[in-house]
């Protein structure tokens, strides 16, 4: 693939910042009808969809931020020099081809194509039907830029795909893909599983755990659990779990507290049966599956643990390995904790919902990686390049 250096990719997207700024009315028409055809049935998947003006602001801070940082390729990784006189340099190189599925989320659009395109990667973008119209434009809005630029628009294409389409394309793509990205729920990322050729790197799921040790800060604990489990339950950040140490001082008043807080901003509760000998009118969890589940939606399960070893084998056993955290005051057992958790960040006293390639300064993210290859957490940037290694010789020769 051919490298376009970096003062042409910024050209582009500050020319993505002036049609975006200048066409904010008919992007925000394009989302109306996006909006009309949905069937509110699902809070979260509208909570996505909705384009408004602070979102499109969002949108021109992301692509601005892009811009700002480094080109990401033909950076130097190591550089080593054999005893024979061979010179070996690790340098970053683009992927080529990225394709990313995703659902309702049109600043996917944005944040996706920006990354992708600064990294010299090419990128498919196959979003979800109900945001039709409003990444329909946004693609325009790409391929003006592109053009305005001299650059052909291949460099970012929208898929227009019905799933049985989608089914026959991951298996036998028009072109070489060399990542595909899957962006949502557990249905979607075990269909691209099944159906993909190439490398499937896993993000989106969250079902998200906290535990409250047994000398946590109250207080402390209260604050983030409102934070986590409320501020935006549409994000894959959301808290869905939490574990309450039984040897914590006042445990059943702790509980009924933490009960009446929830309740009072609308989060229905389940229990476990552990809990629910003292939060008597709780739901009681009926089906284990329930642990596995990311809600996406103002509902929380609420949990007993023995001890610390006791929830950090259950939330092994049952998270999506997002995010988890703590609440202790013991330096010494958090960190204990958070070496022992299979998560892709681990927090102490602080809330999941950090785990935000924003809010974590890595900037606009094509996803959050719940994988171990080739990278885990927030993929900026910086994540979005494979490597390659140069090697130097004087006509060498193994023996």
């Amino acid at each position: 693939m051919k490298l376009i250096n970096e003062n042409l990719k910024n050209n582009v997207l500050d020319s993505m910042i002036n049609i975006i700024g200048q066409n904010r009315a008919a992007l925000l028409e394009a989302n109306k009808k996006d909006l009309k055809n949905f069937k509110k049935d699902d809070q979260a998947l509208y909570d996505r969809l909705v384009v408004n003006d602070s979102k499109i602001d969002g949108m021109i801070q992301a692509i601005s931020e892009v811009r700002q940082q480094d080109d990401p390729v033909n950076q130097e990784i190591s550089n080593t020099t054999l005893d024979n006189g061979l010179n070996i340099v690790n340098k970053t190189a683009p992927f080529g081809t990225i394709m990313i599925i995703y659902e309702s989320r049109p600043d996917v659009t944005i944040e996706a194509a920006v990354l992708a395109f600064k990294a010299n990667n090419k990128i498919l973008l196959k979003g979800g039907k109900e945001a039709y119209y409003s990444n329909k434009i946004l693609v325009k809005f790409w391929h003006q830029a592109l053009q305005e630029n001299n650059l052909k628009t291949d460099w970012i294409r929208m898929l227009e795909l019905n799933r049985d389409e989608t089914q026959a394309f991951l298996k036998n793509p028009d072109e070489p893909i060399d990542l595909i990205v899957p962006r949502g729920g557990e249905r979607l990322i075990q269909f691209v599983k099944e159906n993909a050729s190439c490398a499937v790197l896993i993000s989106g799921r969250g079902n998200n755990f906290l535990y409250v040790a047994e000398d946590a800060d109250w207080k402390k604990t209260l604050e983030v659990i409102i934070n986590a489990k409320t501020d935006k339950i549409s994000g894959c950040n959301a808290l869905d779990k939490v574990l309450v140490d039984k040897n914590i001082t006042n445990y059943e008043a702790k509980l009924k507290e933490l009960k009446q807080v929830l309740e009072s901003l609308k989060v229905d509760i389940l229990v476990d049966s552990k809990v629910k000998e003292t939060l008597t009118s709780s739901e009681l969890i009926q089906n284990e599956d329930t642990w596995f589940e990311e809600f996406l939606a103002m509902k929380i399960a609420i949990g007993a643990a023995g001890n610390m070893d006791e929830a950090i084998s259950k939330i092994n056993k049952y998270s999506g390995g997002h995010s988890t955290v703590i609440l202790t005051e013991s330096p010494e057992k958090a960190a204990q904790f958070m070496e022992n958790i299979d998560s892709a960040a681990v927090y102490h006293n602080a809330s999941t919902r950090f785990t935000d390639g924003g809010q974590m300064g890595v900037g606009a993210e094509l996803a959050i990686s719940t994988d171990k290859l080739h990278h885990r957490g927030p993929l900026g940037l910086k994540q979005l390049v494979t490597n390659k290694y140069y090697v130097y010789g004087d006509g060498h020769v193994c023996v």
